[in-house]
């Protein structure tokens, strides 16, 4: 007997098909793999046949011979994702989803006739992607308590952060200082109070100092300035509303290097307390070291630091109680100040900080150098700034 010819065992296996005869669908498409005369539709056929008569492995193989012939192949493409599904491998399932919707990721452009699995691709998808992330979270969740128990909280603050850039629910924030850009110092925010052995003996001063910014605090309107000041004849930017402002103001202990002696002599435990620190040095520049009250319900706006050569220091000494909290966030990271606690940031990242009290907030703030720099690496920056002058852009913003 002469064996039909490919159309017809082709047209029989998709009619076997459509009808339910499972069988005798898989027998004829067999038949067209065994002359070599089997397209990818077919195997895909012969796959579905397969898949019904519970033969996973068949199907399995056919589906694989349908993708080596058309990649991209729609339903094969489907059919090894359920196949997959069926099998409880949720993690391959998920994946074949993810690589059919990449190659075919315009709904509209799929034929009317594949929408609804499209649909039904991307749905699965969705389901898939929304239990690996609850189970994902939980197991880190545990990991992460029992590490920050362990070895304490700044231990995983990297991995958080990666973390959570990882499900999107974080920008990614970098150091872009206004005026002079340092490369290949690491994107840090935050830093680790004890990794200045300095900050123990500076927060034990906590009260004595806030005792001598009592005093000032007396005379406010006369020692307070607002922090960001018009300089004369220089061209000042108005950023966020702040030049001039006097809700949030600064009464120096030096200002560009230099000693401002009239504060320094009610505040000799404060000068006392900061003489012991590593505080930056550049002639003309710097140390700035002062007392920065915000007033309440004040909001300072985004912006960013001139260097990313220096850490700011906040050594909380007023905090008043709110809800929220008196808050400082540095890129991605907020941080509530503390009395007594110290705060190291870069402020080339871009920074903001609001006081929602109905009191002030008041910090010491001063300015050290970023512990990776070497000292040539300081003396650098020095020469750097010597050399621009005094007529190039303020550094203590």
């Amino acid at each position: 007997m002469t064996p039909p010819p490919p159309s017809a065992l082709s047209r029989a296996g998709f009619d076997a098909l459509r009808q339910g005869r499972f069988d005798a669908a898989r027998q004829a498409f067999d038949a067209l793999a065994a002359a070599g005369q089997a397209d990818a539709d077919d195997l895909v056929g012969l796959g579905l046949a397969c898949a019904r008569l519970n033969d996973a492995a068949a199907a399995q193989v056919a589906i694989d011979a349908a993708l080596t012939r058309q990649p991209g192949h729609f339903r094969a493409m489907l059919l090894k994702a359920d196949l997959q599904a069926a099998a409880g491998n949720e993690r391959e399932a998920a994946a074949g989803y993810q690589q059919l919707l990449r190659a075919h990721p315009d709904a509209g452009a799929v034929p009317p006739s594949l929408q609804r699995d499209w649909q039904r691709a991307q749905a699965l998808l969705s389901g898939y992607a929304q239990r690996f992330a609850a189970q994902l979270q939980q197991d880190l969740d545990q990991r992460l308590e029992q590490a920050r128990a362990q070895h304490g909280p700044w231990a995983t603050r990297r991995f958080e952060q990666a973390l959570r850039r990882l499900q999107g629910r974080q920008p990614l924030y970098r150091s872009e200082p206004r005026l002079f850009h340092l490369p290949e110092l690491p994107d840090r925010a935050f830093f680790d109070p004890a990794e200045f052995p300095w900050v123990p003996a500076l927060e034990a001063q906590t009260a004595l100092i806030r005792d001598e910014l009592q005093g000032l605090l007396a005379e406010r309107e006369a020692r307070f300035r607002p922090y960001v000041e018009r300089v004369p004849g220089r061209a000042v930017v108005n950023e966020g509303g702040m030049l001039d402002n006097p809700d949030w103001t600064a009464c120096y202990l030096w200002k560009n290097g230099e000693p401002v002696a009239e504060v320094q002599q009610r505040c000799p435990r404060t000068v006392a307390a900061l003489q012991q620190l590593p505080l930056a040095n550049v002639p003309g520049r710097a140390p700035n070291v002062l007392f920065s009250l915000l007033r309440p319900g004040t909001h300072i706006p985004p912006h960013h630091g001139f260097l990313n050569t220096r850490c700011i220091v906040h050594l909380p000494l007023i905090v008043p109680p709110s809800e929220p909290p008196c808050r400082l966030r540095v890129g991605a990271e907020e941080h509530a100040w503390q009395e007594g606690r110290v705060v190291v940031f870069d402020d080339s990242f871009e920074h903001e900080a609001w006081n929602p009290s109905g009191a002030l907030r008041c910090v010491l703030l001063f300015e050290v150098w970023r512990p990776e720099l070497s000292l040539l690496e300081r003396e650098l920056v020095v020469q750097l700034f010597d050399a621009l002058g005094a007529g190039a852009a303020e550094t203590s913003l």
